[in-house]
C-alpha cells in the first residue's frame, strides 16, 4: 500500500478547500450560504474525517516499514535555483497528521453545538477548516521555503481567529497583539533560513543538514555567523510557541471563541514553534551554547508561566499560563538533547490541553445562562463553584485532564514530563531544580483552578448577589487588609435557595427569577469530551518501560520511532530505575496538590482558623511579600506593563520627537530660508525708488566704503 504516498497531498488539499469553497460562496451567495449552515459543517467535519483516515492508513504504513517517502516537483528553475514543492512523510510527521486531525475533527464537533448560536457560524468552520489545512501543510513541508510559507499561514489564521469577534474591542486588540509579537519571530526565521541558504546554498532538509555537516567537519563555516543562523531560527519558535518573552500573545489570545483556543493550544499554533525545533534539530546541535540556549529559555518559560498561573481568576487565562509551562518543558526537553521526550510531552499534552480547554468551554456556555454573556464574568472563577453538581460529566473529565497534566500517573502527561524532569536533573542540576518546582506549581495551580470552578458552593445567580474572589494572597481591590473567603452568609443563603428548590416546585421557583443554576451540555459536546479523555488516559502507556518483546515495547519503538525508540531502549524493563525517579517527581506534585486542597478544596483540614492564621501572618510583616507574590502572578510578571512603557509609549514618543525634529528642524531650514529670501526681496523693492539720483548716490555710497575697507 505504499502507492498512498503519492495521493498524500490530499491530507492539505481538502480542508484547504472546503475552507476556499466556504468562504466564497460567503462573498458570492451570503444569505443561501448561512441558510444551509448545518450542510456546510457536516461538509467540513466529513472531510476531516476522511483526512484523519488517511493519516491512520499513512501512520500504519509507519509502523510496517519505518521508511522515510518524499516526493517533489519543481516549482521554479533557472540556472542559479532549482526550487520544489512537495512532501515529506516521516514518523514525526505521521504522528503529527495524526495528531492535527484526531484534535480537529474534535474541535469541529465540539464546535457544532458550541457556535450553534452565533451569526458568524459557518466563517468559523471555514477558518477551523483553513487553519487545520496550514497546519498539515506546515508538518509536510519538505524544505525551509514550504514550512514558511505554511508557517505564515497558521499565523494569518490565528489572527482571524482569535479577532472572530471583531467588533469586541479586546478581541480586536488581542488578535493585532499576536499578529505583530509573531512578526517579529517570523522575520527572524526568514533572516535565518537565508542565513542558511547562503551557507548551504539549498532549501533542502536532507541535502542542508549534509552540506551543514560537511563544512563543520572541514572547518569551512564560520561558527559565529551559524550560531546567528541557529538564533533567527530559534526566534521564530519563540513567537510561535510562546516561549519568553514573546509570550505575551497566548494570554490575550483566550478573547477568541473556546474551539478555538482548543486547536491553538493543542495541535496547531503553539506546536508548530516546537515542530520546528524538532525537524531541524541537527542545525541547532552543531553550533556551540545553542542548545544551552534553548534549555535555558525553554526552563524560564515553564517556570515564569506556572508561576503567573498561580492567581489567575480568568479560567481559560489560568489554562493559557498552563500551556505556556508546558511549552516551556517541551523546550528544555529538546535544549537539553531529549528529543524523544520533549515531543512525547507535545503529544500527550496536545490531548489533555484539548479536553480542558473544551471542558472548560462547557463550563462558559453553562454560565452565560447564568451571569450572562459577559467574558469577565462567565470565565471568572469568582462566579464558580460547585459546579461538579450540576455538570458531573464536564466534572470528571475536567478532572482527568487535571490530574493528566499534573503528571499524576497512569495518566497521559506523566510518562512524558517525569522523563523531561529526569533527564534535566542528570543534564544540570540547576534545571532539574526549575522543571522539579515547576511540576510541584503546576499540581498546585491546577487544582486550585479545578477546585474553584467544579467544588464548594455556586457562587453567582441573577439576583444581586455579591461576588468574592478566593485567593490565600488577598484582594488587591481590599488593599489586602483581610483575606475574603466565601462567607457564611453566602453558603447560608445558597443553602437556603436549594431547599426551596427542592420542596416546591423547581419550575415555578426558576420562573420567579430568583435563582438559576447551571445545567449540563448538550451531547455533542460531551460526546468530544469523553472522547478526549480516552487518549488522556492511556496514551502515556506507549512510555512505558515495557520489557522488549512485551505489548507497548515493539509497537513503541516502531511507531514512535525516532521520536522514542531510544528512550524506550534505555527504560526499557528497568521498573526499579523508573519508579525511584517518579517518586522524586510525585512527591513535589502531591504537595502541590495538597497545599491546593487545604486553601481552596471543600474540606479544610483547618476550616476555624484557617482565615485566622493568615491574618496574624499578615500582621507579622509578611504582608508586602505576600503581596508581592499575588501582584506577580496577578499582573503577569509586570511584563505586559513594561512592554506598554518600552515599546507602546515608547514607539509614541520616538514618533513625536520624529515629528518635532521634521517640522522644526528639516522643514524649519528649508522654511527658513523661503522666509529669509521672501523678505529680502519685501525689504530690497522699497529701495527701487525710480530716481537716476538716488540710484547714482547709492552707486557712490557702495563705491566709497568698498575702497574704505580695502584700504584698511
Amino acid at each position: 500500500m505504499e502507492f498512498i504516498y503519492q495521493f498524500v497531498w490530499i491530507i492539505p488539499f481538502l480542508p484547504f478547500s472546503i475552507s476556499i469553497l466556504i468562504g466564497a460562496n460567503l462573498f458570492i451567495f451570503p444569505k443561501s450560504t448561512r441558510s444551509l449552515r448545518y450542510i456546510w459543517a457536516i461538509l467540513s467535519i466529513l472531510v476531516l474525517f476522511i483526512v484523519m483516515i488517511f493519516s491512520f492508513i499513512i501512520l500504519w504504513q509507519q509502523f510496517i516499514n519505518n521508511t522515510i517517502h518524499q516526493y517533489l516537483w519543481s516549482w521554479i528553475f533557472d540556472k542559479q535555483i532549482d526550487f520544489k514543492i512537495g512532501f515529506l512523510i516521516d514518523p514525526p510527521t505521521s504522528i503529527m497528521l495524526v495528531l492535527i486531525t484526531t484534535v480537529g475533527f474534535i474541535v469541529m464537533i465540539y464546535s457544532d453545538s458550541y457556535m450553534s448560536h452565533d451569526q458568524g457560524y459557518v466563517r468559523f468552520f471555514a477558518y477551523l477548516s483553513l487553519f487545520t489545512a496550514s497546519m498539515l501543510g506546515l508538518v509536510l513541508s519538505p524544505n525551509l521555503i514550504q514550512i514558511y510559507i505554511f508557517w505564515e499561514l497558521v499565523g494569518m489564521c490565528s489572527y482571524l481567529s482569535i479577532g472572530f469577534w471583531f467588533t469586541r474591542p479586546s478581541a480586536a486588540n488581542a488578535c493585532q497583539k499576536a499578529f505583530i509579537t509573531n512578526r517579529i519571530g517570523d522575520f527572524g526565521l526568514l533572516l535565518g533560513i537565508l542565513g542558511f541558504y547562503w551557507i548551504t546554498g539549498t532549501f533542502e532538509f536532507e541535502t542542508l543538514f549534509k552540506r551543514f555537516n560537511e563544512l563543520l567537519i572541514n572547518n569551512e563555516i564560520n561558527l559565529y555567523f551559524a550560531s546567528l543562523c541557529a538564533l533567527l531560527l530559534f526566534l521564530g519558535s519563540i513567537a510561535k510557541s510562546a516561549q519568553f518573552p514573546l509570550h505575551v500573545w497566548l494570554p490575550d489570545a483566550m478573547e477568541g471563541p473556546t474551539p478555538i483556543s482548543a486547536l491553538i493550544h493543542a495541535a496547531t499554533m503553539v506546536a508548530a514553534g516546537i515542530f520546528l525545533i524538532a525537524r531541524l534539530f541537527p542545525l541547532f546541535q552543531a553550533p556551540p551554547y545553542i542548545m544551552n540556549i534553548i534549555s535555558w529559555i525553554g526552563a524560564i518559560t515553564a517556570l515564569l508561566g506556572a508561576t503567573i498561573a498561580l492567581a489567575q481568576k480568568d479560567l481559560k487565562k489560568g489554562l493559557a499560563y498552563s500551556t505556556m509551562s508546558q511549552l516551556g518543558y517541551m523546550m528544555l526537553a529538546l535544549g537539553i538533547g531529549s528529543y524523544q521526550a520533549g515531543l512525547f510531552h507535545l503529544i500527550t499534552h496536545a490531548y489533555s490541553k484539548a479536553l480542558l480547554f473544551l471542558g472548560s468551554g462547557s463550563v462558559i456556555h453553562s454560565m452565560e445562562s447564568i451571569v450572562g454573556y459577559s467574558p469577565n464574568k462567565c470565565q471568572n472563577m469568582a462566579f464558580m463553584g460547585g459546579l461538579r453538581n450540576f455538570m458531573p460529566i464536564t466534572g470528571i473529565t475536567f478532572l482527568i485532564g487535571t490530574f493528566s497534566l499534573c503528571g499524576i500517573p497512569p495518566f497521559a502527561c506523566f510518562w512524558s514530563k517525569d522523563a523531561i524532569i529526569t533527564d534535566s536533573w542528570l543534564y544540570f542540576s540547576g534545571l532539574g531544580w526549575i522543571s522539579w518546582i515547576t511540576a510541584g506549581l503546576t499540581a498546585f495551580y491546577m487544582f486550585r483552578i479545578y477546585f474553584l470552578t467544579f467544588e464548594g458552593y455556586l457562587r453567582a445567580n441573577l439576583n444581586k448577589m455579591s461576588f468574592i474572589s478566593i485567593s490565600i494572597w488577598g484582594d488587591s481591590q481590599l488593599n489586602n487588609k483581610k483575606l475574603e473567603f466565601i462567607s457564611k452568609k453566602l453558603n447560608n443563603k445558597f443553602d437556603k435557595s436549594f431547599e426551596i428548590d427542592e420542596h416546591n416546585n423547581k419550575k415555578e421557583f426558576l420562573e420567579k427569577g430568583k435563582y438559576l443554576y447551571p445545567k449540563e451540555s448538550d451531547n455533542k459536546m460531551l460526546f468530544t469530551l469523553i472522547i478526549l479523555a480516552l487518549p488522556t488516559l492511556f496514551i502515556g502507556f506507549l512510555g512505558a518501560p515495557f520489557p522488549q518483546g512485551q505489548a507497548g515495547s515493539d509497537s513503541l519503538s516502531q511507531c514512535l520511532y525516532p521520536i522514542l525508540k531510544n528512550y524506550s531502549e534505555i527504560t526499557s524493563g528497568n521498573w526499579s530505575e523508573f519508579l525511584l525517579n517518579a517518586i522524586n517527581s510525585l512527591s513535589i506534585v502531591i504537595l502541590g496538590i495538597f497545599i491546593a486542597f487545604i486553601l481552596y478544596g471543600p474540606i479544610s483540614i483547618f476550616p476555624k482558623n484557617l482565615e485566622k492564621n493568615f491574618e496574624s501572618l499578615l500582621q507579622k510583616n509578611l504582608n508586602p511579600f505576600i503581596s508581592f507574590i499575588y501582584n506577580w502572578s496577578y499582573f503577569r510578571g509586570y511584563i505586559d506593563f513594561y512592554y506598554d512603557i518600552v515599546f507602546i509609549k515608547g514607539t509614541r514618543l520616538l514618533a513625536q520627537f520624529l515629528l518635532f525634529f521634521d517640522e522644526w528642524l528639516i522643514d524649519g531650514i528649508v522654511n527658513g530660508f523661503g522666509i529669509l529670501i521672501s523678505s529680502g526681496g519685501e525689504s530690497t523693492k522699497y529701495l527701487e525708488g525710480g530716481r537716476i539720483s538716488s540710484y547714482l548716490f547709492g552707486l557712490i555710497l557702495g563705491i566709497f566704503l568698498l575702497l574704505s575697507s580695502a584700504m584698511f
